[in-house]
């Protein structure tokens, strides 16, 4: 079980799923419009005077420069998700978000305001970051904490669902715009503005639509006690330091490599070094996001079958390959090649995000669960997609060549590997308040692993 009470009703399970991915959609679409934009014209609108080169990469620097803000907002989600609620937190990054997206579409450029227009830009970016950081963890743990045991890894991958969506729903608009709205001058002059604007309808869609399901249970049960942990992150930092550190480690290499198509980088690549036509580039992607969405569902069945683990290493395993294979196809400038590379590319992507709510949420003690998994997942975006853009496009301006980048990312792809070889698959454990000693053992593999019989003994 879930809880030492009985599991959602399926009727409550499917309205969560489908709560947790209409809201993870919204966020990320909110999120990745920036990356576009940061590809496609940001550049251009408010770094010109930095010239063609270093104003690519000061819009790539602001994508990343949000990441650092990612801890805030999983540190406050975090303290609050443990201490007030998983529901609350939801609604409140979704506003957050939305509200500074939407305020992005209205800025004033360079050209109008001069070095204020970069700066609020960046501002309201940051406020994009803490939001990303705090929305996370409460769609997981919403979805997987209402799911039974059996079928965590496909309640984990609908939140998860929300990226590939929210990328082919940005990508989507952006084509649109691009293509047939405001193709040309136009889309520089105000057409970019309309996906920004936008968010104010998809925002009040996901607000009723999050504040019509029901708290977690695991939440629910901790709150009716009054155990709720008065400083989760101390507890946390205290006594799983460690989990934190593995936990972001495995989210370093699906996150590098994602970044090359939501942080911007190869859309910008191709319409810039390869000149290849930005709708037709801006299609290719919304392709490859819809193959990612495939992927990450099968990832999570996949993971209530073989396990968290061997999903992971099957698809770090793919995306060894795929992260070389990818520019290989892209860099030969065709649109066969285009969205060959890409949808490739999607495949490891997929297998590598389905798994992570379910492994993460079982990773962590109830206590403190919000606070691990937020955290992990701001740090590993850090570490992995934070500055990847830049890194890429940094890579590429110094040695003309994208092998380098493909050598960055299997580096990255390692690293994650290695991390995933010392966590322990922990498909099946009780995530309920009265199993706090069984969740707080053996995640590791190089730490023991107590049974419920055992803790009840030693008990």
């Amino acid at each position: 079980m879930t809880t030492t009470r009985a599991v959602s009703s399926p009727a409550t399970q499917r309205r969560v799923a489908f709560a947790t991915i209409i809201g993870t959609t919204i966020e990320w679409y909110d999120f990745f419009i920036y990356a576009t934009g940061a590809g496609l014209v940001f550049a251009q609108l408010f770094f010109k005077p930095a010239g063609e080169d270093i104003g690519l990469l000061l819009s790539f620097a602001t994508v990343g420069i949000s990441f650092l803000f990612r801890p805030l907002g999983a540190f406050l989600a975090g303290h609050f998700g443990d201490v007030i609620g998983r529901r609350s937190m939801l609604v409140l990054t979704l506003i957050l978000m939305g509200a500074s997206t939407t305020l992005i579409g209205v800025l004033p450029t360079f050209a109008q305001i001069g070095i204020g227009a970069p700066i609020l830009l960046l501002l309201l970016r940051i406020l994009q970051g803490v939001s990303a950081g705090g929305e996370w963890g409460g769609a997981v743990l919403m979805a997987v904490e209402h799911a039974p045991a059996d079928r965590r890894g496909r309640a984990g991958a609908f939140p998860q669902l929300g990226v590939p969506l929210g990328m082919l729903l940005a990508s989507g608009v952006m084509a649109i715009m691009t293509g047939l709205v405001s193709p040309g001058k136009a889309f520089l002059e105000w057409g970019w503005r309309v996906p920004f604007l936008l968010s104010v309808v998809l925002i009040v869609v996901g607000f009723l639509v999050r504040r019509s399901v029901e708290e977690s249970p695991v939440f629910a049960e901790i709150a009716e006690r009054g155990q709720q942990t008065k400083v989760p992150i101390v507890a946390l930092f205290r006594k799983h330091w460690h989990l934190v550190i593995l936990a972001a480690l495995v989210f370093v290499g699906n996150n590098a490599a994602g970044y090359m198509t939501t942080g911007g980088f190869l859309q910008g690549y191709a319409t810039g070094k390869l000149k290849m036509d930005p709708t037709t580039v801006l299609l290719a992607v919304t392709v490859a996001a819809a193959v990612w969405f495939f992927s990450t569902l099968a990832a999570g069945y996949l993971a209530d079958t073989i396990g968290r683990r061997n999903t992971y290493l099957i698809g770090f395993a793919i995306q060894s390959v795929m992260v070389f294979v990818v520019f290989f196809f892209v860099n030969a400038g065709t649109v066969a090649g285009l969205y060959t590379g890409l949808v490739l590319f999607s495949v490891g992507l997929g297998l590598t995000y389905g798994p992570q709510a379910a492994w993460y949420s079982e990773i962590f003690p109830a206590s403190v669960r919000f606070s691990g998994v937020s955290i992990s997942y701001a740090i590993g975006a850090i570490l992995g997609g934070a500055f990847a853009p830049t890194i890429a496009q940094a890579l590429l301006q110094a040695t003309g060549s994208t092998v380098s980048i493909s050598v960055y990312l299997l580096i990255a792809t390692i690293v994650s590997i290695a991390a995933v070889l010392m966590l322990r698959d922990r498909r099946g454990i009780p995530l309920g308040p009265d199993h706090e000693d069984e969740q707080a053992s053996g995640a590791t593999m190089f730490a023991p692993n107590l049974s419920a019989k055992k803790v009840q003994a030693k008990a």
